[in-house]
């Protein structure tokens, strides 16, 4: 068997293939077109500043304070206390063990009302929920569900409270 050999010059030179390489530009352009998800700024938060200083006169009576509940837990990790506005509610506990937190939620209605529409008071409400860092994690979502709304007896869901907010947390008392 014999080899062939080959020579080849020094003139000759490698083309390269622009084709394809601007063909794979554009898929990549396209796909991080197509990928790109615009997400708002953090710390961006929605808020409406007065364009001038306030007239003297009667406070705005859709304005309401936030509601702060204040869930205060044992060694365990159970709720020991709730107050609502530096008020202490009374809070039942199930066959099952779980909180009910109807009196929380009695609460809410009784200082927001019952009308309902885009003008009213459940509107422009807010509560914020001040927890102990041991509190157990179910006692908390129990409390936003109370204070977020009901079913009511036409089985249409009534809203009462969109705004929702924590309070840093604290450490348990004692602990």
């Amino acid at each position: 068997m014999k080899l062939r050999h080959t020579t080849t010059s020094g003139d000759d030179k490698i083309e390269l293939q622009m084709t394809p390489m601007i063909d794979i530009v554009f898929q990549l352009l396209v796909f991080f077109i197509m990928t790109f998800k615009i997400v708002s700024q953090e710390g961006d938060f929605n808020i409406k500043m007065p364009l001038a200083a306030p007239a003297a006169g009667q406070p705005d009576e859709l304005q309401v304070e936030t509601m702060r509940v204040r869930m205060e837990a044992d060694g365990t990790g159970k709720l020991a206390r709730m107050t609502l506005n530096d008020r202490v509610l009374p809070f039942l506990v199930g066959e099952d063990g779980r909180v009910q937190m109807k009196p929380l939620q009695d609460e809410i209605i009784a200082l927001l009302g019952t009308d309902r529409g885009p003008d009213s008071i459940q509107e422009n409400s807010e509560v914020e929920l001040d927890c102990d860092f041991g509190l157990n994690y179910v006692h908390v979502i129990e409390a936003i569900t109370a204070v977020s709304g009901y079913i009511g007896d036409d089985d249409t869901v009534i809203k009462l409270v969109e705004k929702i907010k924590f309070a840093p947390p604290r450490p348990i008392a004692g602990g």
